[in-house]
């Protein structure tokens, strides 16, 4: 067989795997998933909190330093949430005239050279999304009213994730160990020898993309607020949330952004944001995800992508977000297990 071919095949059918297994994995926990959501966040938790409470455990109990640290990070959360809302409180007087300014040079904006398009048309389709709104404003009441018992899914999720992460902050290891112990002698190795190489890829990968998605936060709100775009903060937190879905979350962040900034400054100031995009991919491409890679496990972009694709059919944003690392953790745990049965044929 013709060697290229050979390779092509190769990668196809792992792809192919790849697929199939992220698949399968998001539609098990789609019949659980306020469940596992709330784990999965309160092992992110873990592997954030973890080494703060470690450090803190040194001059103090235990207990007394999982409480400090879980309890510094819901101040730290709810503070910079509060200061998203002032600056949104703040800046909504005058954001409301810039926009009510800026819509009307675009509109300007297109109805010069080179689109051309008829004021007609434009007014038209500003009557018809009034009137929408208008017909559908039962539409619209009932979904804010389905709105609030989401809402309250979403703090029975949060509330589960912070006492799973509590327990696993405090005696994770411990957990582990019993867990271990309650498996056939014939699997508890194995099985032991997955878990923590999953568990490196899994902490590796969540610092790294912290920082990543800190990363072009800053960026993104340092470059909004020299260019006097509004809304600076919550367009910089935006982009921080959206960092973790690989390769698609940052540049629909700073699209938004970028409308945002045609609405409020003009075409001039929306066309460096989106330079802005380019330059902040490129950096997070070729400097900051080879560095996060390095500290999970390496993936083929393609892999990556298939991942994230599979992850958001079958389970929405949420999938996007949780598809990669479970893709790493399983390809991390497989990894060590083939070293692990190859020094042991070698010790024999």
């Amino acid at each position: 067989m013709n060697p290229t071919l050979r390779a092509c095949a190769a990668y196809a059918w792992r792809i192919l795997v790849v697929g199939a297994v992220v698949y399968a994995a998001f539609s098990v926990l789609g019949r659980f998933h306020e469940v596992a959501v709330a784990v999965f966040l309160g092992l992110v938790g873990t592997a954030m909190l973890r080494p703060v409470a470690d450090l803190l455990a040194r001059p103090l109990p235990r207990s007394l330093a999982v409480a400090l640290a879980v309890l510094g990070s819901i101040v730290l959360v709810l503070g910079v949430l509060s200061l998203v809302g002032e600056a949104v409180a703040r800046e909504s007087a005058g954001l409301e005239r810039e926009f009510g300014a800026g819509l009307g040079r675009i509109k300007r904006w297109l109805e010069a050279a080179p689109f051309r398009l008829d004021p007609h048309v434009l007014d038209d389709l500003q009557s018809r999304i009034g009137e929408y709104l208008s017909r559908h404003r039962s539409v619209v009441i009932s979904t804010a009213l389905s709105g609030v018992g989401r809402l309250v899914e979403v703090v029975t999720v949060f509330a589960l994730a912070l006492f799973c992460s509590v327990f696993f902050i405090h005696s994770g290891d411990r957990h582990w160990n019993w867990l271990c112990a309650q498996l056939p002698e014939t699997a508890r190795d194995r099985v032991e020898i997955a878990g923590r190489a999953a568990w490196r890829t899994f902490t590796g990968y969540t610092h790294g993309i912290v920082l990543v998605a800190a990363t072009n936060a800053v960026l993104v709100g340092l470059a909004l607020f020299a260019l006097g775009v509004p809304l600076a903060v919550p367009l910089a937190l935006l982009e921080f949330f959206a960092a973790f879905v690989p390769l698609i979350g940052s540049p629909i962040a700073l699209a938004i952004a970028a409308v945002v900034a045609l609405a409020a400054k003009g075409p001039v100031v929306a066309a460096v944001v989106i330079a802005l995009i380019v330059v902040i991919g490129q950096i997070e491409g070729h400097l900051l995800h080879p560095i996060v890679m390095s500290w999970a496990v390496r993936l083929h972009p393609v892999v990556v992508a298939v991942a994230v694709i599979g992850g958001a059919i079958t389970a929405g944003v949420l999938g996007a977000v949780v598809a990669v690392p479970l893709v790493s953790v399983l390809w991390s745990a497989r990894q060590a297990l083939r070293r692990a049965g190859g020094s042991a044929r070698t010790t024999r």
